[in-house]
């Protein structure tokens, strides 16, 4: 299985979301925690943001019925 790294740029571009708002839904616990990639560097698992947004899409298509 190969796993794939995504970078902020990626994960914002994907996400929508900003920055400091991915930020604090790591701190929250409410978004994949990134995983270091040595010195100052870290990334996202591709698969764990895939997860998240497939259920954010899930429960928004729920919450609109």
């Amino acid at each position: 299985m190969v796993t794939t790294i995504l970078r902020l740029p990626t994960v914002k571009g994907r996400t929508g979301l900003s920055r400091s708002t991915i930020c604090l839904r790591v701190a929250e616990g409410n978004f994949p925690a990134p995983v270091s990639l040595g010195g100052r560097a870290v990334g996202w698992i591709e698969a764990e943001v895939n997860d998240w947004l497939a259920k954010r899409i899930e429960a928004s298509r729920k919450a609109a019925r």
